[in-house]
């Protein structure tokens, strides 16, 4: 039987997931540098390691209410084109395998996020794991505007 293995974590009461080769690493939440003029869904970059990682709020870009980070927020670091960016999460919840039979297509609408980043829907046990394709959760136009915002602080230093 053929399985892939899915990151998950939970947004509000939703749980996704993502394939784990997706996922470069993921974080702890730390302090977050506001970039003036980033896109709306941006929160600020961070330095990870010396290298500056945008960071991505997947509550705003999913048109959910902003939360606090507690200590359960983390942040997924994923690489969309050619640039690392980390995508802010409440919790994640642990790795699965997931096999591919149990896996649907996204119903056109689910909880009001656009399906072209939604691989599907899977199914373990009683639960429902909402499938992102986390290189569509930002446009080619989107992206532009990141490279843009993530240049500015470097060249202001």
């Amino acid at each position: 039987m053929d399985t892939i293995q899915v990151v998950s974590f939970k947004l509000g009461s939703e749980e996704y997931g993502v394939d784990i080769a997706q996922v470069q690493e993921i974080n702890r939440m730390v302090a977050v540098t506001n970039v003036p003029r980033a896109p709306v869904f941006m929160e600020g970059v961070i330095n990870l390691r010396g290298q500056l990682i945008p960071i991505i709020d997947l509550r705003t870009r999913f048109a959910m209410p902003r939360a606090e980070h507690t200590k359960s927020t983390r942040f997924v670091v994923t690489e969309i084109g050619t640039k690392r960016v980390g995508m802010v999460v409440d919790s994640v919840s642990e790795v699965l395998r997931l096999p591919t039979d149990a896996i649907e297509d996204a119903p056109e609408m689910i909880a009001g996020v656009d399906t072209e980043y939604i691989r599907g829907v899977g199914k373990i046990e009683d639960r429902l794991i909402i499938l992102l394709d986390l290189a569509k959760v930002i446009t080619g136009a989107e992206r532009r505007e990141l490279e843009h915002a993530d240049a500015e602080p470097a060249a202001a230093g």
